[in-house]
């Protein structure tokens, strides 16, 4: 099966690591290969390695010009491919026209976001959103969401409930595993005590992330437990950043804070954690949770997208913007004795072998690509009579 994954572009996120790990491990019955509207990001070279081929259109990113779009016709009409996966707003627009203006058999739409935190949004994708959904009724044969709560948000937006299917993200138990090598590892080089509690939050510098809110939960505990310690990875996660240096210094934070902008080790990150946590404001299926829980470490994180189900009865969740609860959460969980907390440790990653295996849920793909494909087999072969007939 020639089978086309279009998306809006390959750095770093929770869309383009599912759709990396999702070409690892698919069956070599489905012949990939990858669109990139914009560029090939840090992931290309990664998707390449794969034996699988990569195009990047170098659209620019919120600008959708003719010239690109007709570049990806050509590619679609070149490839001929039986069906069509977008990934992401743009991508299921752009990627979803061109594929129904060359008579691509089979498209599926991947809605990756929550679709709560439309009014945070630019304006560009606002309108995208707006059109997808009326478009959904006529361009996709099915609606991919990676989450129960951002599939019923998007049909509140006007989303085509009858094609809407939900594929959970999922995770490798192999790579994200519990490590103590790592723990005291990562410890060493932060310079602090290995019995030193860390909370830590893996998340690029986003508005939707909200810091801010992190710092406000991390100088309430800081005043009950400055002994505790705050990591924080990933893009524009660094001291250069003037918000960060005055939301830091503001809760006297100084000396308990370590920002270690992107990493290449974030399993290794993850497993040195007491808990990982998120603050934000939205999320669709933040990936970070299931890794964290994975690697045995516990999570807190806001009631945005699929946190709470991620989390399940093993970590804690409190309502957005409650960073009084948020801090309070962490201190309940820091200070859960030493059985009770390997326990949860256990819960935790037991849930993500249950619910969310990397395997299982590459099969839910592959099965919603043959149920495409057989029902453009049927729709061939009810057709044929009548083009014999002719």
């Amino acid at each position: 099966m020639k089978l086309v994954l279009i998306i809006t572009g390959l750095n770093t996120g929770g869309a383009e690591t599912m759709l990396l790990k999702l070409l690892e491990r698919l069956d070599t019955r489905f012949s990939a290969h990858v669109i990139s509207l914009t560029s090939l990001g840090v992931l290309g070279a990664r998707i390449a390695a794969l034996g699988v081929p990569v195009d990047a259109l170098g659209m620019r990113k919120g600008i959708q010009s003719s010239r690109a779009f007709m570049r990806l016709v050509r590619r679609l009409r070149a490839l001929k491919p039986d069906v069509v996966q977008t990934f992401m707003y743009h991508a299921d627009l752009l990627g979803g026209l061109a594929a129904r203006l060359v008579a691509v058999p089979r498209v599926a739409w991947g809605i990756r976001n929550s679709g709560l935190a439309l009014d945070r949004m630019s304006r560009t994708t606002r309108w995208t959103v707006r059109v997808c959904a009326q478009l959904s009724r006529h361009i996709p044969d099915r609606l991919v969401f990676c989450s129960h709560p951002a599939r019923d948000r998007h049909v509140e937006l006007g989303y085509d409930a009858s094609r809407a299917l939900v594929i959970d993200n999922g995770f490798d138990l192999d790579r994200f595993r519990p490590d103590a090598e790592a723990r005291v590892g990562i410890r060493r080089e932060l310079g602090i005590s290995i019995d030193a509690p860390l909370v830590g939050m893996i998340a690029r510098l986003d508005p939707q992330k909200n810091h801010h809110g992190f710092f406000q939960a991390a100088g309430q505990l800081h005043r009950r437990m400055p002994h505790a310690h705050y990591l924080l990875a990933g893009s524009g996660i660094d001291l250069g950043n003037a918000d960060l240096r005055r939301w830091i210094e503001r809760e006297e934070l100084t000396s308990v804070v370590h920002l270690l902008g992107p990493r290449e080790d974030i399993p290794r990150l993850l497993a040195a954690l007491d808990i990982c946590t998120l603050s934000s404001w939205g999320e669709s299926f933040p990936n970070v949770l299931g890794e964290a829980m994975a690697c045995g470490v516990p999570c807190v994180a806001t009631d945005v997208g699929a946190s709470r189900y991620i989390v399940g009865q093993t970590g804690q969740v409190v309502a957005p913007g409650d960073m009084t609860g948020l801090a309070r959460a962490w201190e309940r969980l820091l200070r859960v004795p030493g059985p009770e907390q390997l326990v949860l440790s256990q819960q935790a990653r037991d849930r993500v072998a249950t619910h969310f295996e990397i395997g299982m849920v590459v099969k839910q793909y592959e099965s919603l690509y043959d149920e495409l494909a057989m029902n453009t087999f049927e729709q061939q072969e009810r057709a044929q009579p009548y083009a014999e007939n002719e």
